[in-house]
Formats: C-alpha cells, sequence, structure tokens
C-alpha cells in the first residue's frame, strides 16, 4: 500500500524540494569569493541577502504549496455520496460510494468509475452534471 506521502499530492515532496533549494542557494552565497580569499569584511550582507531569499521562497513557494495540500485533503476528507466532482484528468461525475482510499464515480446512467480519493480535483455545485 503506498503512502500519501509519495503522492506528492499533500505537499511534502514540494516542501523538501525547495529546502533542498534554500541549502543550495545558501552553500553557494556562503561560497562566495570574499570568504574563500579569508576577508571576513562583508560578510553582513550575504547573511541578510540569505534570509531575505529564505522569506521569499517561504511566502511565495512554501506557504501557497502547504496550504492548497491542506485544502484538497479537507476537500477529501469530505467527500460524501451524491456530490458531484471533478477528477484530476477531468472526469465529471456523481460519487455513489466512499472507501478510505477509493471513490466510485457514476459518470453516465449504468457506467461506474473507481478512482484514488486524491484524483478528486474538486467538488461542484449540485445540478452542475445535467446543466453541461
Amino acid at each position: 500500500m503506498r503512502s500519501k506521502t509519495s503522492t506528492g499530492h499533500d505537499g511534502v515532496r514540494a516542501t523538501s524540494l525547495t529546502s533542498r533549494i534554500l541549502l543550495a542557494m545558501a552553500g553557494l552565497l556562503l561560497a562566495s569569493p570574499a570568504l574563500a580569499e579569508g576577508g571576513g569584511g562583508g560578510g553582513g550582507f550575504e547573511l541578510i541577502f540569505i534570509v531575505v531569499m529564505m522569506v521569499v521562497f517561504y511566502f511565495f513557494l512554501i506557504r501557497p504549496q502547504t496550504k492548497r495540500a491542506k485544502e484538497h485533503r479537507e476537500l477529501v476528507s469530505a467527500l460524501a455520496k451524491g456530490d458531484e466532482v471533478v477528477t484530476s484528468g477531468g472526469i465529471l461525475g456523481k460519487v455513489n460510494k466512499v472507501s478510505d482510499d477509493y471513490v466510485v464515480i457514476e459518470i453516465a446512467p449504468n457506467l461506474e468509475v473507481k478512482v484514488q480519493k486524491h484524483a478528486v480535483q474538486a467538488t461542484l455545485p449540485k445540478g452542475t452534471i445535467k446543466s453541461v
């Protein structure tokens, strides 16, 4: 059974990748020519630059990704029979059955598809499928 973190839908992989990028940038900045020559002057600017870059990465990359992941977890946990949903593949349907990891979606009369819960992209207002 695959763990939820291996799918990458909950933001864990994106956060660790962003952390690796931040660490690589910090390493490059700390290995500047001024520090390599042994001159300790001007080190404050690099430190301030690293801190500013980390704050920028946090507010523009990490925080929005974790917010989206939290919203998607709440959406998936709130799925119930009768909800109209769209999958990540673009399939519209009505939820007929919900289990721990899977959802059975009716996409046409007498035609059902079983998909993973995390494949559900969004819920739709009632009656949307009939109007489409």
